[in-house]
């Protein structure tokens, strides 16, 4: 059953198809959540902010139209929302990659030193990436991690499609110029996450 039917058949007051909903989406909210508010170390709030995102979701289910946005856009953005609304509550506005990404399992074969290296390569990306502003950060979170197309992306974000590729050219240059060093040394393969 798509999205669209299930929030159809929700519309129409079968609300266990709600659960349904959460089930698909919970683990990528909260994984968005959390890494947005990760460095500012509200990390330990990233599931009420998702049960919240949730609810917020089934508030406003009746006004969602699925030609505006997909479900998934839809709710990303009461996700962005609501931590930033928080994160202006609690005054701290920085919002951060979470150190804890996935990292790619390295062969068996691999030596010590290129697993030293691989994992120095990928904290000194996230740095980088930490560093962006808040809107390019977001962006290049949504595009390389959560694998969203541009107009997701804009929608979340509520700018243009053309603003969302300038964003994450922007975040992309900024990065290569933080670890050109770091990249164009003949040793190392090109950095995780910035050969898109």
């Amino acid at each position: 059953m798509t999205d669209s039917q299930l929030i159809r058949d929700i519309k129409e007051g079968n609300l266990e198809c709600y659960a349904e909903l959460i089930r698909r989406y919970e683990k990528k909210i909260l994984s968005f959540v959390t890494h947005l508010l990760r460095q500012a170390h509200l990390e330990h709030i990233a599931e009420d902010i998702c049960q919240e995102t949730f609810y917020k979701a089934y508030k406003s289910i009746h006004s969602f139209r699925d030609v505006e946005a997909t479900f998934s856009t839809w709710l990303y953005t009461i996700a962005r929302n609501s931590v930033l609304s928080e994160l202006r509550k609690s005054r701290n506005s920085d919002v951060y990659l979470d150190d804890t990404l996935q990292v790619p399992v390295a062969s068996a074969k691999a030596l010590p030193e290129q697993v030293l290296l691989r994992n120095e390569r990928e904290l000194m990306v996230r740095q980088a990436i930490n560093s962006l502003p808040e809107k390019q950060r977001s962006a290049l979170i949504l595009r390389e991690y959560e694998q969203m197309d541009y107009t997701e992306i804009a929608t979340i974000l509520d700018l243009t499609v053309s603003s969302v590729k300038s964003l994450l050219f922007r975040a992309r240059q900024s990065i290569r110029g933080q670890l050109e060093t770091y990249i164009l040394d003949p040793h190392l393969d090109e950095a995780e996450g910035m050969n898109r």
